[in-house]
């Protein structure tokens, strides 16, 4: 059996749906979530201990039962407008959390982490698809947060040789092909799952915001990845540093996108069923195309996604439709 790895954040989407792809590789999961967006029902690979990471006398209790080799870190706050409104929430839960849980790792003599971090942190592009040595320059404290967390992790491993691989990835979307899991936010700001609620009648519209981008039909162009294929690429980079200590830092995508309106077509075709949309204004930001430059992951990680748009959205569908 293969070692024990703490989950932060692991009741989450993407961290519940790593602690399967991790118990299926070997490991055992431990889940530490204060279920604020998470939820116990994703709990089903490994125990849950529900606590804060901002509390460190849970955190050396969650360390001194499970003898972690490592750590996953996906618990943070996750709304980009949210941020806007309210950085102070986003800068002591992401930020102040990551010091935490990396003073107790010390403590306790945990040295791997794995960091989800994310494309916020490049802010509006100057050229696509998008490599890690972009220049860095979020544009909302979300993605502030999050560049700040990585910069935290490269000054712990120079310190103190905490070795870390910070996964900076896209869009997350699907479920879970065996329809255990899946994605169930509240708010959903997600396109693919409000796309999904408008086809299958529980949401009134779409609505698109902004026809009149320069791309292939207009509509703004993101990069959407499976959400297990980003669960393996988390096992393989604990491996990787299992065996080879230091930093790493990757781009997790397809390496190309699709638009708004491709997303739409595939929901109604997989669906079989219109769905209505609204069409408004652009959102001061939004930036017309954000994919990735994947090919870092592939080369160390011998990493690559395996599942197209139209997997996506079956497997979202499914899901949906039987979680309503």
């Amino acid at each position: 059996m293969k070692p024990t790895i703490l989950v932060t954040g692991g009741a989450g989407y993407i961290g519940s749906h790593t602690c399967k792809a991790l118990s299926a590789a070997g490991y055992t999961p431990v889940t530490v979530d204060n279920l604020v967006y998470g939820h116990e029902w994703a709990v089903k690979w490994g125990p849950l201990e529900k606590g804060d990471i901002l509390d460190a006398a849970f955190l050396d209790a969650v360390f001194s039962r499970h003898a972690a080799a490592a750590v996953l870190h996906f618990a943070a706050y996750a709304y980009v407008g949210e941020s806007v409104l309210d950085p102070a929430k986003y800068y002591r839960n992401n930020v102040a959390g990551t010091l935490s849980l990396l003073e107790a790792m010390r403590r306790h003599g945990c040295r791997r982490i794995v960091f989800s971090s994310t494309c916020a942190t490049y802010g509006v592009p100057n050229t696509l698809p998008l490599t890690e040595d972009h220049p860095q320059l979020p544009i909302n404290p979300y993605g502030w947060s999050k560049r700040m967390m990585e910069q935290i992790l490269a000054d712990f491993q120079q310190a103190y040789g905490i070795s870390y691989a910070a996964l900076r990835y896209f869009n997350a979307a699907g479920a879970d092909p065996e329809g255990e899991i899946g994605e169930d936010h509240d708010p959903e700001t997600h396109l693919i799952p409000l796309v999904i609620r408008a086809a299958l009648g529980t949401r009134p519209h779409i609505e698109v915001f902004g026809t009149d981008y320069p791309t292939r039909d207009g509509t703004a162009i993101r990069d959407y990845i499976h959400v297990t294929d980003l669960a393996r690429a988390h096992v393989l980079a604990v491996e990787h540093l299992e065996a080879e200590p230091g930093s790493l830092i990757l781009n997790l995508g397809t390496g190309f996108g699709a638009t708004v309106k491709e997303v739409i077509d595939a929901v109604q075709a997989a669906a079989g069923s219109p769905v209505p949309v609204k069409e408004g204004p652009r959102r001061p930001g939004d930036p017309y195309g954000l994919y990735a430059d994947a090919a870092k992951a592939e080369r160390i990680l011998g990493w690559k996604p395996e599942r197209d748009l139209a997997a996506i959205v079956n497997h979202a569908l499914a899901w949906h439709r039987r979680h309503g």
